[in-house]
């Protein structure tokens, strides 16, 4: 799979989930993403800058284009930590942490999103309104509760699967309740 065939998928992708998780402006949509599982390896064990540029920049523009916030989930070196713009992390009172992203020790996708990113921050924590997964890397944690599986017309990026997550608010109450639709 070749750069620009990565990037017209995510962006594919992207729209996809923005419009089917009705998604609003300045909402957060989460990115994980794999380059060694795009490219039919193992999680983590041979990264890729380029394909996650691709990833990254792709996911950005998207997002951008409906006013959305991205945030990009780092590995499990730094914690997990999640990659957002300050604005963001302002608008919903994020906690900012320490620490950069690199190829080895974060990821592709993270490291490129804290170089894409206007006024880049990592944050430890947040709960994202929806999620896109590329490559398995688990970013359930970091949508908020409850979050709803669904299916997209793209099943993988490269050789990576895809999964997405929206989220919708918790049903309470009990027989006497009514819900919104």
């Amino acid at each position: 799979m070749n750069i620009e065939q990565i990037k017209l998928s995510v962006n594919n992708l992207f729209n996809e989930v923005i419009e089917n998780a009705k998604l609003l402006k300045e909402d957060i949509i989460v990115l994980g993403a794999s380059s060694s599982e795009v490219l039919g390896h193992d999680i983590g064990k041979l990264p890729n800058y380029d394909i996650g540029y691709a990833i990254a920049d792709a996911a950005l523009n998207c997002a951008s284009k409906y006013g959305i916030f991205l945030a990009v989930a780092g590995c499990e070196h730094i914690n997990r930590s999640i990659c957002i713009s300050v604005a963001a992390a302002q608008k919903y009172n994020l906690e900012i942490v320490n620490v950069v992203p690199k190829l080895n020790a974060g990821g592709a996708a993270a490291t490129a999103a804290y170089n894409k990113i206007k006024n880049p921050v990592m944050v430890e924590h947040i709960s994202a309104h929806a999620g896109v997964d590329i490559g398995n890397t688990s970013i359930g944690m970091h949508v908020k509760f409850v979050q709803v599986p669904f299916k997209v017309k793209i099943k993988s990026i490269g050789q990576a699967n895809v999964n997405c997550l929206t989220s919708r608010p918790k049903l309470i109450g009990g027989s006497r309740a009514s819900y919104l639709k």
